[in-house]
């Protein structure tokens, strides 16, 4: 029994884990959305990175990436840059790889 239950806190830890490690991709892909979005309304540095993080924080309103598609495509439009969800949602994912590829140097 003792080698079950070891296996089985071991899958738990790797879930815990994987969940951790997709959280902050997530946030990270949300930040570099953020910026990308910053970029097209004419924000640059500090600037650039105070919205990219109130795109962060948009996440956590509701669950999945509707909450930050519709900020992002507010924003835009308000902005004068009107920009499609399909477009935004495409950029997204094109930056998951990168978000990923930050997380993990940062974890290593």
């Amino acid at each position: 029994m003792t080698t079950f239950n070891d296996r089985e806190k071991s899958f738990e830890k790797k879930f815990e884990k994987d969940q951790e490690l997709q959280f902050k991709v997530n946030a990270r892909r949300n930040k570099l959305l953020g910026l990308w979005a910053a970029g097209l309304m004419g924000k640059s540095g500090a600037d650039a990175e105070a919205y990219a993080k109130t795109v962060v924080m948009a996440d956590f309103e509701k669950p999945g990436d509707d909450d930050v598609i519709g900020k992002l495509v507010s924003d835009l439009a308000a902005a004068g840059k009107p920009t499609e969800d399909h477009t935004i949602r495409r950029q997204a994912e094109r930056l998951v790889d990168e978000a990923k590829k930050q997380v993990m140097t940062e974890s290593a």
